[in-house]
């Protein structure tokens, strides 16, 4: 049984099924030691590690084999898959994957923290109308 960590899109049950396929949502939980940051001229966020730092995301598990390659295919390149431990709201630690931005990517990354919310109501529609992500899927 995958379980994936997301932070970003992916926290919205529509997109996370509609790229991965059936699965389930877990809760929320927290990803300690990551921030979580805007990527220039784009909707949605990146992930990298920083001492202290902490973020808020949903884990979603039961995902097919076939749900984790689309994931692959639609977070691209900028993104490496990583296997970490975060906190679900319940207080118990498991382990689970989620995309962390590469190294070479880290340019692109703004100083801002990324904000769901914003994301929700100014972000959302225009992602899903432009992101070259859902291509990748079949």
């Amino acid at each position: 049984m995958v379980r994936l960590f997301t932070y970003g899109s992916l926290m919205c049950d529509d997109i996370m099924i509609h790229v991965a396929g059936p699965c389930r949502r877990l809760g929320s939980a927290t990803l300690n030691d990551y921030i979580c940051l805007s990527v220039k001229d784009e909707q949605y966020p990146a992930i990298v590690p920083r001492q202290g730092s902490a973020t808020k995301g949903v884990v979603y598990e039961s995902i097919s084999d076939r749900g984790l390659l689309n994931l692959d295919e639609f977070e691209g390149e900028m993104y490496a898959r990583k296997t970490v431990v975060v906190r679900l709201h319940t207080g118990v630690e498991i382990t689970v994957h989620t995309y962390v931005c590469k190294p070479v990517y880290s340019q692109m990354l703004l100083d801002d923290e990324w904000c769901f919310d914003t994301f929700l109501q100014r972000g959302k529609a225009d992602f899903i109308a432009k992101y070259v992500g859902f291509s990748k899927i079949g």
